[in-house]
């Protein structure tokens, strides 16, 4: 089975919450545009029962290039983790 589309979530979420397609679009736009800037701001965002995204900083390490061999410095850097709730895992698994 092929995974879902933006449009597809669109409808379902649409079809049964009784919503337009247009209303629900527009909620999900807005709640992702919420959730960027309140990981960017405040480190983390948690929606209830699925999960929650946090910035995490990475050191500094050294790599290998793989098509040399040579050795590399990869600098430290911020990225964006998310972590599935404990419900969600047990929801699906």
């Amino acid at each position: 089975m092929a995974k879902m589309t933006k449009s597809q979530i669109v409808a379902a979420l649409a079809e049964k919450s009784g919503m337009s397609k247009k209303d629900v679009a527009s909620f999900l736009d807005t709640m992702a545009a919420m959730a960027y800037s309140e990981v960017k701001k405040n480190g983390e965002f948690v929606l209830p029962g699925f999960g929650k995204m946090v910035k995490a900083k990475r050191k500094a390490r050294a790599g290998i290039n793989p098509a040399t061999g040579a050795k590399i410095q990869i600098p430290a850097k911020t990225v964006v983790k998310f972590r599935l709730a404990k419900a969600a895992k047990e929801a699906v698994l």
